[in-house]
C-alpha cells in the first residue's frame, strides 16, 4: 500500500510539473474564456425576456437544475422606482468591469495641481475602457470596492453609457448623483450611495471578464433581469431554456391573475395583458 501511494505520489508530481511548464503562472492565467456574442444574437436572447420578471427567471433557472445560481444579494437594490411605466426593470445582456482598490498615492505629489492629478490618475489608471463596447442592450456590471465611499457611477456617465444602447447599470458597490440619475430614468442596481471619486480610491482592473456581484458570478455574455424584487443573473449557455419555462409560468400567473382582477373589478393593466 506504501509503495502504491508513492508510485501515485510521483506520477501526480511528474504531471504537475509537466503542467505547470506549459503555462507561465507567474505572468497571471485567466481559467474562465469570455465568450463572445454578436449584436443580433444579443438581442435575439433579450427579446425573449421582453417581459420575464425575475421570479419567472427564478423558477426557469430551477427548473434547469440551477436552483442555487443566479439570485444576486438582495441588498443590491433599485435606486428608483417606476410603478406606472415599470421604467426601472432591465433585460440585457452583461458587459462587465472591476474596480479594485488602488494602492497608488491618495494625492498630489508636492508642487502638483490637483485637476492636472485628478485627470491624470482618471485617463491611466481608474479610466471607463468599457465605454466604447457598449451597444444596444449592454447592462454595465461593475464589481466594484464595496468597502469604500466612491462614487464610481454618477449621473453624467451613465447617461454617456445609456446613449450608447445601455439599457441598464448594477454594482455591488456605491454610485453618487442619484436623485439625478432618477430624474434621468436610468435604471440603477446598487448595494449603497458612494460619494467620492475615484481618483486615489480605486483603479480599473478588467473589462469583460468574470466578475462577483452579492455573491454571483457574472461572464459577459450572460443575462441580467432586475426589478423590484432585485437581479437575477442567468448564465449564457441556459438563458434559452431558462426563457421558454419562465415564459410558461408567467403566462399561467397572468391567467390566474386575470381571474381576480375581473372578480375583484380591477381594470386590466399591462402586467397581465
Amino acid at each position: 500500500m506504501k509503495k502504491l501511494s508513492l508510485t501515485l505520489f510521483l506520477f501526480i508530481l511528474i504531471v504537475c510539473n509537466s503542467f505547470a511548464q506549459e503555462h507561465d503562472y507567474w505572468g497571471g492565467v485567466n481559467f474562465i474564456e469570455t465568450s463572445l456574442y454578436s449584436e443580433e444574437e444579443d438581442l435575439e436572447i433579450i427579446e425573449m425576456y421582453k417581459e420575464l420578471r425575475v421570479a419567472d427567471v427564478a423558477d426557469g433557472m430551477d427548473m434547469v437544475g440551477l436552483p442555487h445560481t443566479g439570485l444576486v444579494d438582495p441588498a443590491i437594490h433599485p435606486n428608483w422606482k417606476d410603478l406606472e411605466d415599470l421604467s426601472h426593470i432591465v433585460r440585457g445582456v452583461a458587459l462587465t468591469a472591476r474596480y479594485v482598490p488602488t494602492q497608488r498615492p491618495d494625492r498630489p505629489r508636492e508642487g502638483q495641481d490637483f485637476k492636472e492629478w485628478e485627470l491624470d490618475f482618471y485617463a491611466q489608471y481608474s479610466s471607463e475602457k468599457f465605454a466604447h463596447i457598449i451597444r444596444k442592450g449592454s447592462v454595465v456590471v461593475i464589481d466594484g470596492v464595496e468597502g469604500r465611499d466612491i462614487r464610481s457611477i454618477g449621473s453624467n456617465n451613465t447617461l454617456m453609457w445609456k446613449s450608447r444602447g445601455c439599457v441598464g447599470i448594477v454594482t455591488d458597490a456605491g454610485a453618487g448623483d442619484t436623485d439625478e440619475s432618477a430624474i434621468e430614468k436610468i435604471p440603477l442596481y446598487l448595494r449603497k450611495k458612494g460619494r467620492g471619486i475615484r481618483p486615489g480610491r480605486n483603479e480599473l482592473e478588467s473589462v469583460n471578464r468574470p466578475v462577483v456581484i452579492g455573491g454571483v458570478l457574472v461572464c459577459p455574455g450572460d443575462i441580467v433581469i432586475a426589478d423590484g424584487d432585485g437581479v437575477i443573473v442567468v448564465p449564457r449557455k441556459v438563458a434559452k431554456q431558462v426563457a421558454v419555462y419562465a415564459q410558461e409560468i408567467l403566462e399561467k400567473d397572468k391567467i390566474g391573475r386575470r381571474k381576480f382582477y375581473d372578480i375583484l373589478g380591477i381594470p386590466h393593466d399591462d402586467t397581465v395583458k
